[in-house]
């Protein structure tokens, strides 16, 4: 017989660590290939560990609510055939010793008030924790040497972890508001990873379920009132969104747009598209494609504030928005969306969207958006003033589009006509967007929708 060491695997090179939420397999159980092992969460995405190989589980090196690092050895399988090396060292149960070993270094993302990490600090470096007075994964630790944190000042900032464990977000965003004089004394506010989440598979069903029925747990009843506990998704949500308004000081520009032949040229193309693409173009992906171009026009917009820092991004990563059959709220990221065609963004839109839907999103496709699209015109809202999504500068939402009777200047004087018509709406950093760059930049999106060319061929 022969033990295998499975270990947490990667899961896109912005996440460095998970947290387990349930053992499937409990110790003595048989696994066959590809069984999922246990259920494990990043932020906002819940996914499931498969068993790469057969046979009995003989160790859990962890406990549920632990937060381990990618890499580290979670669990020994009793195999057949050969010898197969045993865990570097054996992690105890108990949260107070897992240690983690090999695991990638640390990718923090665009986080404000963090500086880029470099290799993990080795043993002879690091400071000497002992005296702390509660557990920190090494992560935190890592940040903490990096950023010349004493473990009286570490010990006294609020965590949001399992139990008040300080997570790595706790800490990234005690440093952004202290850069800022915001943090004191552990008042710092949690916030939701910058990415939002890095690949592992897709989420079970029963996980799936779990998430949704929680949010509607009745905790205890009073008269003809409910108290329904917060689900982790939510709690996280509302963190994210306190901080960002901490954080930023909010404005919002609006701008009315007159997309007729925007919905004409869609009317048009849509059946041919779908037959020849196998996909629906909806008016998402359009948007994205405005946003991109103007973004182009407008460098100022795709930044993120580091203290007194501004930090220009040269890649454009488009975050669009999505409500989960839960209730909650889920920002999956294209990529470059600038270097894409109408074609790659309406299949990218389609693709993220139906699996941000069945809990199959890859934490990696929540990650390191720039800029993000909420279309609340899906709920026949016409307009909204949204939150920014931090650490980005600003958010725009696109309203219904309604018939309504406008004015159009001709060549024999204005006439009133029914166009299509639709708002835009642009909350931004007042930090660093002004009225001038955000006003300019949502007139510019709503400049790209006007002159939508009828005749375009995709």
């Amino acid at each position: 017989m022969a033990q295998y060491e499975l270990r947490l695997p990667k899961m896109g090179e912005s996440v460095a660590e998970a947290t387990i939420i349930k053992w499937v397999k409990q110790v003595g159980d048989m696994i066959h290939l590809d069984d999922t092992v246990l259920e494990i969460a990043t932020d906002k995405v819940d996914s499931e560990v498969p068993s790469p190989v057969s046979g009995k589980l003989i160790s859990q090196l962890c406990q549920v609510d632990d937060v381990v690092q990618v890499g580290a050895v979670i669990a020994l399988i009793e195999t057949e055939g050969g010898d197969v090396a045993l865990a570097p060292e054996t992690v105890s149960a108990t949260p107070d010793s897992v240690t983690t070993a090999p695991a990638a270094t640390p990718d923090t993302g665009d986080i404000p008030g963090m500086s880029a990490l470099s290799s993990a600090v080795s043993a002879s470096d690091a400071p000497d924790f002992s005296s702390a007075t509660r557990f920190y994964s090494p992560l935190v630790k890592s940040i903490a040497s990096q950023e010349n944190i004493s473990i009286n000042e570490l010990d006294q900032i609020k965590g949001s972890g399992a139990e008040g464990r300080l997570t790595k977000d706790d800490l990234l965003q005690y440093l952004a508001q202290r850069s800022t004089g915001l943090a004191s004394n552990g008042k710092a506010s949690s916030s939701v990873a910058a990415t939002p989440v890095n690949p592992a598979p897709a989420m079970a069903p029963a996980a799936q379920n779990r998430t949704e029925n929680s949010a509607t747990t009745v905790a205890s009843m009073s008269g003809t009132d409910e108290i329904i506990e917060m689900d982790r998704m939510r709690k996280l949500i509302a963190d994210h969104m306190v901080m960002s308004k901490q954080t930023s000081p909010h404005v919002t520009s609006f701008v009315e747009a007159d997309v007729t032949n925007l919905v004409k040229w869609r009317d048009k193309v849509k059946s041919s598209f779908e037959k020849r693409e196998n996909e629906k173009i909806t008016f998402t992906p359009i948007f994205i494609e405005a946003v991109s171009r103007a973004i182009k026009d407008f460098p100022m917009i795709n930044v993120s504030v580091n203290g007194t820092q501004i930090i220009r991004k040269k890649d454009i990563n488009i975050g669009m928005a999505a409500a989960l059959p839960s209730g909650n709220l889920i920002v999956p990221v294209i990529k470059n969306a600038d270097q894409l065609n109408l074609v790659g963004l309406t299949k990218a839109v389609n693709d993220l969207a139906g699996r941000a839907r069945s809990s199959k999103l890859k934490p990696d496709e929540t990650q390191n958006g720039t800029f993000t699209l909420t279309n609340v015109g899906s709920f026949g809202n016409v307009m909204g003033t949204p939150i920014i999504n931090q650490p980005q500068v600003a958010i725009l939402a696109v309203g219904a589009i309604k018939k309504k009777p406008a004015v159009i200047e001709t060549e024999f004087g204005d006439v009133i006509a029914i166009r299509h018509m639709m708002f835009l709406s642009l909350s931004y950093d007042h930090r660093v967007v002004d009225g001038a760059l955000g006003g300019s930049f949502v007139r510019r999106v709503a400049d790209y929708l006007e002159s939508w060319d009828i005749n375009r061929e995709l």
